[in-house]
């Protein structure tokens, strides 16, 4: 239970404040031995744990994602396979899995998407990161268009959908080979623009290494850039740059 759901409860009378005081006592992490679950982490950054589920021992993985959906009635896991998909569908028949994007999660009904951001691949190959930061966007409560496929191989597939781009909150470029899409929606937009390198490319790309060059060296102003194939970090500090947006008061 979150500290603002304990206070309400005490205004409304659910609980004493003899109970609340023991949830506030309790220590700012859940102890399980062969892992240490981060349960204050929404209440400091507002974005609760997330799994990272590649190299997870099965039991682990189980415990970690019942203690979580307990506590916050929702869980996303990134990086997981099929067989962990099965494995945890055993217990949350509700569970959705991605194959894409190797999401796992169990998700709130009725969810609300606010504002607005575009994630954009250069190729069809550079989906799958895209789809990893589009879905854990769209998990924070985040609303995202899709715009893929719009390389600078063929640059007037990028500037037909110049418009939705300009108009979103914050662009996620995503690009592998010589990760040329990044500077070039910086030179068109007035937004953040966070730029995603991928593993996508020829023998000298270097498995994503000259992409991330390439945009950490771009001209272009406003671009950050994470790490190669970080799609779940580019759709976290988007969510971030959103939230931030959607709360400025209108002009």
């Amino acid at each position: 239970m979150q500290t603002r759901d304990i206070l309400e409860k005490v205004k409304s009378g659910e609980i004493s404040v003899k109970e609340a005081e023991k949830y506030l006592k309790r220590e700012p992490f859940e102890e399980m031995g062969f892992a240490k679950l981060d349960t204050h982490r929404k209440i400091r950054s507002g974005f609760a744990e997330v799994v990272f589920c590649s190299g997870k021992a099965d039991e682990h993985l189980m415990e970690i994602f019942r203690r979580l959906y307990e506590r916050e009635g929702e869980v996303l896991g990134t990086r997981a396979s099929r067989q962990q998909y099965e494995l945890l569908k055993s217990e949350f028949s509700q569970i959705c899995y991605d194959p894409v994007s190797r999401i796992l999660k169990i998700g709130k009904k009725e969810k609300e998407l606010t504002g607005r951001i575009a994630v954009c691949t250069a190729g069809t190959a550079d989906i799958p990161v895209a789809e990893e930061a589009a879905l854990v966007a769209e998990y924070f409560g985040s609303r995202v268009e899709r715009i893929y496929d719009v390389g600078v191989s063929g640059i007037h597939r990028l500037l037909s959908k110049t418009e939705q781009i300009q108009s979103a909150n914050c662009v996620v470029a995503v690009a592998g080979m010589e990760g040329a899409l990044a500077s070039v929606i910086g030179g068109l937009v007035d937004k953040p623009v966070i730029a995603v390198p991928t593993s996508v490319g020829y023998g000298a790309s270097f498995h994503g290494l000259s992409a991330l060059l390439t945009m950490i060296n771009s001209c272009a102003n406003g671009i950050a850039v994470v790490n190669i194939d970080n799609g779940y970090g580019a759709g976290y500090l988007a969510t971030q740059i959103n939230r931030i947006a959607c709360a400025a008061p209108a002009e």
